[in-house]
């Protein structure tokens, strides 16, 4: 039986993702701060999976979650880290910034360091990153949003080009970089494109299934990319 390790399942794409891994036959560890919202899915799907409470932000915590489980579950076929905070925070509060900076960036790159160590010791396994399009660029409303996905995707194209040196060829690495899902975490109004959020869960199991090293959800936010990868910053200043 494969499994894997869902961070942030306690709702949005984390749970729905966990709940197709559920459904295809994994044993699979999922976290979060909310006890309830783990026991409800353990409730309903009951011996495959195993729960443990978690907040990202505390990073002592992230590393005695994460080896409970590797002890628990001995192999560790897959990691997705799907756990991130974000505000509209045109004002710059610094609270809300820094909780975005402690999760998104602190934690989320404690996350990431045991998973590829892991793999690397392993010899073999799948890391996985929900990011999103807004790595891709600035944005004045959410400054420390935007600036931590970028962070995100660095890392994980870093540990995609740190895992040549693994001689099995075996770990992979994916960037899953969502437009507007319909979920919690959308920020604003009036959203250009919301994908439903089982549309979403099912093409990034299918990017997962398929180790796809970038995947955009849906597909057709890759023509988004094509262009906030090339439209000068002077032009976003405008339009932004």
């Amino acid at each position: 039986m494969k499994t894997a390790i869902v961070f942030g399942a306690t709702s949005g794409i984390g749970k729905a993702i966990s709940e197709i891994l559920i459904k295809e036959g994994y044993k699979i560890a999922i976290t979060g701060r909310r006890l309830e919202n783990l026991e409800a899915i353990k409730n309903k799907y009951s011996e495959q999976v195993y729960i443990v409470q978690n907040d990202i932000q505390k990073v002592d915590e992230v590393e005695k979650v994460f080896e409970e489980i590797v002890q628990e579950f001995k192999i560790i076929d897959l990691i997705i880290q799907s756990s991130g905070v974000g505000y509209l925070n045109s004002k710059l509060e610094w609270k809300k910034e820094e909780e975005t900076i402690k999760t998104n960036v602190i934690g989320v790159t404690k996350l990431y360091n045991l998973s590829y160590n892991l793999f690397r010791k392993q010899g073999s396994g799948h890391l996985v990153g929900i990011t999103s399009i807004a790595s891709l660029r600035g944005n004045r409303s959410a400054p420390a949003y935007f600036s931590s996905k970028a962070y995100q995707k660095a890392y994980l194209e870093s540990l995609y080009i740190k895992s040549k040196t693994i001689r099995s060829k075996k770990v992979f690495i994916t960037d899953i970089r969502p437009g507007f899902v319909d979920t919690a975490m959308a920020l604003g109004a009036n959203f250009f494109w919301m994908v439903p959020l089982d549309k979403a869960a099912k093409q990034i199991h299918t990017a997962i299934k398929n180790k796809k090293r970038v995947a955009y959800i849906s597909k057709r936010w890759s023509l988004i990319a094509l262009v906030l990868k090339i439209v000068p910053s002077w032009l976003l200043k405008k339009i932004m």
